[in-house]
């Protein structure tokens, strides 16, 4: 079970809303999220309201302002929304694919990825199934830039999910980081 503390105000400061659970609307408890506190677990926090918008990864740790976060590789500095990762178990399978819609080069992975192109001689992926695990997928090789979560489900093109321009370079298991 996870367990995250938003606060308004930066270095964990003014009005609080504790969520153990996936929030759409951070907004309904406080107008603002300007730092806050992962307990346990790992979440996904977003830019926008209902899961939308740009991610960021967020594992067990304090985050005492959002705006000092873009040298760690957030590219927002108010969270309106946030996804509990699960804890998975199991082994991490996944389909990758050059095009939408499952087309072009496929490879399948079970582990960590830092460039898909040195590994596979791929120069994008538009598509992908999630058959076991989560996985989070970087904009750049070595785990970098921009940041899209991944569980179990097929996810037939990245461009009409709101990723539009985003290529995903590198891909990593969501395992023991969220112990």
């Amino acid at each position: 079970m996870g367990k995250i503390t938003f606060y308004e105000d930066r270095n964990f400061q003014g009005r609080s809303y504790e969520c153990m659970s996936d929030c759409p609307d951070i907004s309904s408890y406080m107008s603002r999220c300007q730092s806050c506190r992962v307990e346990s677990g790992c979440f996904m926090a977003y830019e926008r309201a209902s899961f939308m918008g740009q991610q960021f990864f967020m594992r067990r740790g304090e985050y005492p302002d959002m705006q000092r976060m873009i040298s760690m590789g957030m590219m927002f500095d108010n969270i309106r929304s946030c996804r509990m990762i699960p804890q998975h178990r199991g082994s991490f399978r996944m389909r990758i694919y050059e095009r939408e819609n499952f087309g072009g080069q496929m490879h399948e992975m079970m582990d960590d990825c830092d460039s898909i192109q040195e590994r596979y001689r791929m120069s994008d992926c538009q598509s992908c199934n999630v058959m076991d695990g989560h996985w989070l997928m970087y904009e750049q090789p070595h785990f970098r830039g921009r940041q899209m979560y991944m569980r179990p489900g097929e996810y037939r093109s990245f461009r009409e999910m709101g990723m539009s321009g985003m290529k995903f370079m590198s891909m990593r298991r969501i395992n023991d980081m969220c112990n």
